[in-house]
């Protein structure tokens, strides 16, 4: 009896860590997942572009890496290209779909991976004007002035187009941003949007971050800097 005794509890060690094994596996895709929600949650997300509206500088498909840990530290500059929640001010409340606690759930871990489209409210386009600007289009030679001081845009505007097809005004107030896209022909940006409620202008407390690099394709990868034409410009 001792012997089968003695016996079962040499064996028991082994099954105890066959079972430890198993679940080895889905204890570490857990923490896994948990890491990277965090990650993207806090501090970096991966953003697919989903039009044509910021081209050249990104195409139609490209995936950006978005910091969002920096505006916890600095507000959007000019000349950031910045992901936004364009709810009430891009797009009414109203028309924004409810979802559904398990649909959300399933949304939000697959945007947080790349693998799902963001929300049809969250828009990419490039700051020009921020809060206390005079942004005025055009002057006598077709430039965008910011706070007098015109713009060069060649280095990003999409090759053809004209900085803009109508002259709009604005004095932006503070705490939001005026922005616009890079093709300026094909973007529904704060322009669109000046007879709205928000007046086209965009809260900066809905940037969810700055994009920083172009991941994918490997044939685009490089770095989104701020363009020069900007440093001209002084506050008002």
């Amino acid at each position: 009896m001792s012997v089968a005794r003695s016996s079962r509890l040499k064996a028991d060690p082994l099954a105890d860590k066959g079972r430890h094994a198993w679940w080895d596996i889905p204890v570490t895709i857990a923490i896994a997942v948990g890491v990277v929600l965090v990650v993207t949650t806090f501090l970096v997300k991966p953003f697919s572009i989903p039009s044509g509206s910021m081209e050249n500088t990104l195409q139609i498909g490209d995936r950006v890496l978005v910091n969002r840990a920096l505006m916890n530290f600095r507000a959007p500059e000019r000349g950031d290209v910045v992901v936004f929640d364009g709810t009430d001010s891009f797009v009414p409340a109203s028309s924004v779909p409810e979802r559904n606690p398990i649909s959300g759930a399933i949304a939000w871990v697959g945007q947080s991976f790349g693998l799902v489209p963001s929300d049809n409210t969250d828009f990419i386009k490039r700051v020009i004007g921020v809060g206390g600007d005079r942004v005025i289009c055009c002057d006598t030679d077709g430039r965008i002035t910011v706070n007098g001081v015109a713009l060069d845009e060649s280095s990003y505007l999409f090759p053809g187009d004209v900085p803009s097809l109508f002259a709009f005004d604005v004095q932006v107030p503070e705490g939001k941003l005026w922005v616009m896209g890079d093709h300026r022909s094909n973007s529904a940006d704060s322009r669109s949007h000046m007879g709205d409620p928000g007046g086209g202008f965009v809260p900066e407390s809905k940037v969810i971050g700055r994009a920083m690099n172009v991941l994918w394709p490997l044939d685009r990868i490089s770095i989104l800097e701020n363009p020069s034409t900007f440093e001209a410009v002084t506050v008002r």
